[in-house]
């Protein structure tokens, strides 16, 4: 039978572990609600740059001689899949989700490693990709808690590239999108060729631009499909902030 003693010591130990517990729900809190902020913040400036684009394209689209390459489709010789996961494994469900859609995915549309390659984020989705054998054409396995466009814009740059120099005809974005403190939705996106910014609806304000609109959307559909990449990190790190 304990002792007194004992009985106190472990009352004594109880009361300390909850406090450990509260401060680290009360950080926990702090990082979350900071992340929620940042992507918050960038959705306003992604939502005003897409109108911008999206501007511009449409108008362009009325001549044929003018299309930009990243807004024309072309037949799909080869897809890459921008998987984004986490760096640790403190989200098991958020990440196992997404890898698993992607293995599905890659078994029913493709015959074989020449019609696909991988781009990955984070050590959980590297380590899953690499053991199995999958074609990974380049990572980021350290993706910074506090994450700044500069932080990966080398990284967004290379993928972006690859549809550029035609060494891929798509390029997707899989990641878990956050809805809420207690719901995520599984995305997919084409992010690669832009082609659904030609069919935007027509926005009330209108632009007039310097220097010609060839040249602003030849400048501006890089950092979009950068920028693409940046927000859909920024909704994966605010699901995984949930999570931890």
């Amino acid at each position: 039978m304990p002792s007194m003693r004992d009985i106190k010591e472990k009352i004594a130990s109880t009361k300390q572990m909850r406090k450990i517990t509260k401060a680290m729900q009360m950080v926990a809190a702090a990082k979350l609600n900071r992340a929620q902020s940042v992507a918050q913040d960038y959705a306003a400036y992604a939502d005003k740059l897409h109108e911008v684009v999206a501007s511009i394209a449409s108008t362009m689209s009325k001549g044929a001689s003018s299309k930009h390459p990243m807004l024309a489709a072309r037949p799909v010789k080869k897809t890459a899949y921008l998987v984004i996961t986490e760096s640790r494994g403190l989200a098991g469900a958020y990440d196992s989700t997404v890898l698993k859609y992607v293995q599905n995915l890659i078994r029913e549309k493709h015959q074989s490693k020449d019609e696909y390659t991988i781009i990955v984020t984070g050590k959980v989705g590297l380590n899953f990709f690499t053991k199995r054998g999958y074609p990974v054409a380049f990572s980021k396995a350290d993706v910074p808690d506090v994450l700044t466009f500069d932080d990966i814009l080398g990284f967004a740059k290379q993928a972006v590239s690859l549809f550029n120099k035609k060494e891929i005809d798509e390029l997707h974005l899989v990641y878990n999108h956050f809805v809420n403190a207690i719901s995520q939705t599984l995305v997919d996106k084409q992010l690669l060729p832009l082609t659904n910014l030609e069919h935007a609806p027509a926005q009330k304000v209108s632009y007039v631009y310097e220097p010609d609109e060839d040249e602003v959307l030849t400048d501006l559909l890089p950092l979009y499909a950068q920028g693409q990449i940046y927000g859909a990190l920024l909704d994966a790190k605010l699901q995984n902030k949930q999570l931890e």
